[in-house]
Protein backbone atom coordinates (compact mmCIF):
# COMPACT_ATOMS: atom_id res chain seq x y z
CA UNK A 1 0.00 0.00 0.00
CA UNK A 2 1.08 3.56 -0.70
CA UNK A 3 0.34 6.78 1.17
CA UNK A 4 -1.47 8.66 -1.61
CA UNK A 5 -1.37 11.98 0.29
CA UNK A 6 2.42 12.01 -0.04
CA UNK A 7 2.28 11.64 -3.83
CA UNK A 8 2.92 14.98 -5.52
CA UNK A 9 0.72 13.92 -8.45
CA UNK A 10 -2.21 13.41 -6.07
CA UNK A 11 -1.61 16.83 -4.48
CA UNK A 12 -1.42 18.57 -7.86
CA UNK A 13 -4.54 16.79 -9.13
CA UNK A 14 -6.43 17.94 -6.02
CA UNK A 15 -5.46 21.53 -6.87
CA UNK A 16 -6.68 20.93 -10.41
CA UNK A 17 -10.08 19.80 -9.10
CA UNK A 18 -10.47 23.12 -7.32
CA UNK A 19 -9.39 25.09 -10.41
CA UNK A 20 -11.83 23.23 -12.66
CA UNK A 21 -14.72 23.71 -10.23
CA UNK A 22 -14.00 27.44 -10.04
CA UNK A 23 -13.86 28.06 -13.77
CA UNK A 24 -16.83 25.80 -14.61
CA UNK A 25 -18.98 28.00 -12.34
CA UNK A 26 -18.76 30.50 -15.19
CA UNK A 27 -20.12 28.06 -17.78
CA UNK A 28 -23.63 28.72 -19.10
CA UNK A 29 -26.39 27.40 -16.84
CA UNK A 30 -27.74 25.22 -19.67
CA UNK A 31 -24.43 23.29 -19.53
CA UNK A 32 -24.88 22.37 -15.86
CA UNK A 33 -25.93 18.81 -16.71
CA UNK A 34 -23.78 18.59 -19.83
CA UNK A 35 -20.17 19.63 -20.16
CA UNK A 36 -19.96 21.15 -16.67
CA UNK A 37 -20.97 17.91 -14.97
CA UNK A 38 -18.83 15.78 -17.29
CA UNK A 39 -15.63 17.75 -16.80
CA UNK A 40 -16.15 17.86 -13.03
CA UNK A 41 -16.65 14.11 -12.81
CA UNK A 42 -13.58 13.47 -14.94
CA UNK A 43 -11.33 15.79 -12.93
CA UNK A 44 -12.49 14.26 -9.64
CA UNK A 45 -11.64 10.85 -11.06
CA UNK A 46 -7.93 11.70 -11.30
CA UNK A 47 -7.03 12.02 -7.59
CA UNK A 48 -9.75 9.55 -6.62
CA UNK A 49 -8.26 6.76 -8.73
CA UNK A 50 -4.74 7.53 -7.54
CA UNK A 51 -5.98 7.24 -3.95
CA UNK A 52 -8.02 4.10 -4.61
CA UNK A 53 -5.10 2.41 -6.34
CA UNK A 54 -2.80 3.33 -3.49
CA UNK A 55 -5.17 1.62 -1.10
CA UNK A 56 -5.16 -1.66 -2.98
CA UNK A 57 -2.95 -4.48 -1.82
CA UNK A 58 -1.58 -5.72 -5.13
CA UNK A 59 0.80 -4.06 -7.54
CA UNK A 60 -1.48 -4.95 -10.44
CA UNK A 61 -4.42 -3.15 -8.83
CA UNK A 62 -2.35 -0.05 -8.16
CA UNK A 63 -1.16 -0.01 -11.75
CA UNK A 64 -4.72 -0.47 -13.04
CA UNK A 65 -6.00 2.55 -11.11
CA UNK A 66 -3.05 4.68 -12.25
CA UNK A 67 -4.08 3.83 -15.83
CA UNK A 68 -7.64 4.97 -15.11
CA UNK A 69 -6.35 8.23 -13.60
CA UNK A 70 -4.31 8.89 -16.75
CA UNK A 71 -7.34 8.23 -18.94
CA UNK A 72 -9.39 10.67 -16.87
CA UNK A 73 -6.66 13.29 -17.24
CA UNK A 74 -6.82 12.95 -21.04
CA UNK A 75 -10.59 13.20 -20.84
CA UNK A 76 -10.31 16.48 -18.90
CA UNK A 77 -7.83 17.81 -21.44
CA UNK A 78 -10.24 17.03 -24.27
CA UNK A 79 -13.10 18.71 -22.42
CA UNK A 80 -10.95 21.79 -21.88
CA UNK A 81 -10.42 22.04 -25.64
CA UNK A 82 -14.17 21.72 -26.14
CA UNK A 83 -14.72 24.47 -23.55
CA UNK A 84 -12.30 26.72 -25.43
CA UNK A 85 -13.95 25.99 -28.79
CA UNK A 86 -17.36 26.83 -27.31
CA UNK A 87 -15.88 30.01 -25.84
CA UNK A 88 -16.79 29.01 -22.29
CA UNK A 89 -13.24 29.73 -21.16
CA UNK A 90 -10.86 32.57 -21.99
CA UNK A 91 -7.65 31.69 -23.79
CA UNK A 92 -5.42 32.84 -20.89
CA UNK A 93 -7.37 30.70 -18.40
CA UNK A 94 -7.26 27.80 -20.85
CA UNK A 95 -3.49 28.11 -21.29
CA UNK A 96 -2.94 28.10 -17.52
CA UNK A 97 -5.11 25.09 -16.81
CA UNK A 98 -3.95 23.10 -19.86
CA UNK A 99 -0.35 23.44 -18.61
CA UNK A 100 -1.45 22.04 -15.24
CA UNK A 101 -3.30 19.08 -16.71
CA UNK A 102 -0.45 18.23 -19.08
CA UNK A 103 1.99 18.38 -16.18
CA UNK A 104 -0.23 15.98 -14.22
CA UNK A 105 -0.47 13.66 -17.23
CA UNK A 106 3.34 13.50 -17.38
CA UNK A 107 3.55 12.86 -13.64
CA UNK A 108 1.04 10.01 -13.85
CA UNK A 109 2.83 8.52 -16.85
CA UNK A 110 6.20 8.75 -15.09
CA UNK A 111 4.76 7.23 -11.92
CA UNK A 112 3.46 4.32 -13.96
CA UNK A 113 6.76 3.98 -15.82
CA UNK A 114 8.92 4.11 -12.69
CA UNK A 115 6.60 1.70 -10.95
CA UNK A 116 6.93 -0.78 -13.81
CA UNK A 117 10.75 -0.50 -13.68
CA UNK A 118 10.70 -1.17 -9.95
CA UNK A 119 8.40 -4.12 -10.44
CA UNK A 120 10.62 -5.58 -13.16
CA UNK A 121 13.68 -5.23 -10.94
CA UNK A 122 11.85 -6.81 -8.03
CA UNK A 123 10.58 -9.66 -10.20
CA UNK A 124 14.09 -10.31 -11.54
CA UNK A 125 15.27 -10.88 -7.97
CA UNK A 126 12.50 -13.32 -7.09
CA UNK A 127 12.95 -17.01 -7.75
CA UNK A 128 10.96 -18.34 -10.64
CA UNK A 129 8.06 -20.29 -9.16
CA UNK A 130 7.85 -22.41 -12.30
CA UNK A 131 11.46 -23.51 -11.72
CA UNK A 132 10.58 -24.33 -8.13
CA UNK A 133 7.63 -26.42 -9.29
CA UNK A 134 9.81 -28.25 -11.81
CA UNK A 135 12.38 -29.01 -9.11
CA UNK A 136 9.66 -30.36 -6.83
CA UNK A 137 8.28 -32.55 -9.63
CA UNK A 138 11.79 -33.82 -10.45
CA UNK A 139 12.31 -34.76 -6.80
CA UNK A 140 9.04 -36.69 -6.82
CA UNK A 141 10.08 -38.59 -9.94
CA UNK A 142 13.45 -39.46 -8.45
CA UNK A 143 11.76 -40.66 -5.27
CA UNK A 144 9.38 -42.84 -7.28
CA UNK A 145 12.30 -44.40 -9.18
CA UNK A 146 13.91 -45.50 -5.91
CA UNK A 147 10.89 -47.47 -4.68
CA UNK A 148 11.13 -51.23 -4.88
CA UNK A 149 9.04 -52.95 -7.49
CA UNK A 150 6.09 -54.58 -5.68
CA UNK A 151 4.39 -55.93 -8.82
CA UNK A 152 5.90 -59.39 -8.79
Amino acid sequence: MHNFKELLVWQKSMELVKDVYLFTKKFPKDELFGLTQQIRRAVISIPSNIAEGAGRTTDADFSHFIDIALGSAYEVETQLYISLDLEYIFHDDFKNIIEKIQSIEKMIYNLKKSYQKTKLTTNDQRPNTNDQQLNTNEQRLNTNDQRPNTNK
